[in-house]
Order: C-alpha cells, then structure tokens, then sequence
C-alpha cells in the first residue's frame, strides 16, 4: 500500500514539474514575441473594434499636447486618430511625435496579442503619402510643432520629408489673398497635424 502511494507522489511531483518546465518554455515563447512587435501593430489592434466600440486612449506627444483619441488608421510612420472632443476632422500623428500612450490595461494586453499581417500596401503608406491626399482635397490644416507653435493654412505640397504650408486663417479657402506666407516644414518638426477633412485611409 505504501508503495502504492509512492509511485503516486513521484507521479504527480513528475507532472508538476513538467508542468512548470512547459510554462516556462511558454513563457519564454511569449517573450521571445513581444520583443520583436512594433508600434505599428499594436496601434493597428487599438483600431480593430472587437466589441464594436472603439479604444479610447490618450496620446502625449512631443509639443506637450494629451489627445484622447481612438486609432482609426495606421500607416507605415504615422497613425490617424479621430479626438473624443474638439473640432471634426481627423489628427495625423507621426510615431516618432508620440512620447506616450495611455489606456487601460485590458486595452495593453489586448493591443499586445499577435496581430493579424498588415498588408504590403500599408508598410508602403507613408507620412507624406497621406499629406499628398490633404493636398488634392486642398483640406484645411493645423500644423502643431514640436516647439509648441502652431501654423494653420492649406498643404500645397508634400516631399518625401517635408510639407509646403500656405499659411491663412484656420478655416478660410486657400485664396491667393487670404495667404500671409508660406512655411517649408520638415517632418521631423511636425508634433502632429489636425485636418478639416478626414484623409482617404486604405
């Protein structure tokens, strides 16, 4: 009978560690993961609406602006996000201008799961790609730099990293008399970019 109980004991200490030898290897697997996903998918998870309601977070970024704000596109440097609150339009955001991203923490976990593969044509969908689409609306913009300045006017151009802003007044119509100048601004200068019209995101 003792014997019986025994072999039992060596059993189930046998199951137990392996058991925990096969949770660790899980745990090492998982960590393995996560150090190889990028900003670009977790954001594209916040903008998938599981439950039908989008992710609320807030965003702090360089200029020292907070934007509570839900992902509504992702591209290749940059993210869309459409505020809780001000003005109608959308918000293009580069990632380098985001310093950080508060939100719940079911929200992180969820956003940290594996990601569903984005499309090529996404990786391809720069920031100045987008910007090229404000400029064929001829959209009206506010230009947030990183100094903290802010420039509104219309896009006439967008370069591969740089934009040409004739500056008006916010929500005036690009007329050759209502522009007080004009601005060559380098992306790198750019916080974040807050549009009358929603660019066309595929």
């Amino acid at each position: 009978m003792r014997w019986d109980r025994f072999f039992d004991d060596l059993e189930d200490q046998l199951a137990s560690e392996w058991e925990a030898e096969r949770a660790a290897l899980d745990s090492e697997a998982e960590r393995l993961r996560l150090s190889r996903v990028q900003l670009s998918e977790r954001l594209t998870l916040l903008a998938a609406r599981d439950a039908g309601a989008p992710t609320v977070a807030s965003f702090d970024l360089a200029d020292g602006a907070t934007l509570r704000a839900s992902v509504t596109g992702v591209g290749a440097d940059w993210v869309a996000l459409a505020p809780s609150d001000g003005p109608r339009g959308a918000v293009i955001v580069p990632f380098a201008s985001i310093g950080a991203i508060g939100m719940t923490h079911a929200d992180l976990l969820r956003s940290a799961r594996p990601a569903p593969a984005r499309s090529p044509l996404a990786d391809r969908l720069t920031l100045g790609f987008v910007l090229r689409d404000l400029v064929r609306r001829r959209a009206g913009v506010a230009v947030h730099l990183v100094s903290g300045r802010v420039l509104t006017g219309t896009i006439d151009r967008a370069g591969a990293d740089h934009l040409d802003l004739a500056v008006h007044d916010q929500g005036a119509p690009r007329r050759a008399d209502a522009v007080s100048g004009y601005r060559l601004v380098p992306f790198v200068a750019v916080a974040w970019i807050r549009a009358d019209e929603t660019p066309a995101i595929p």
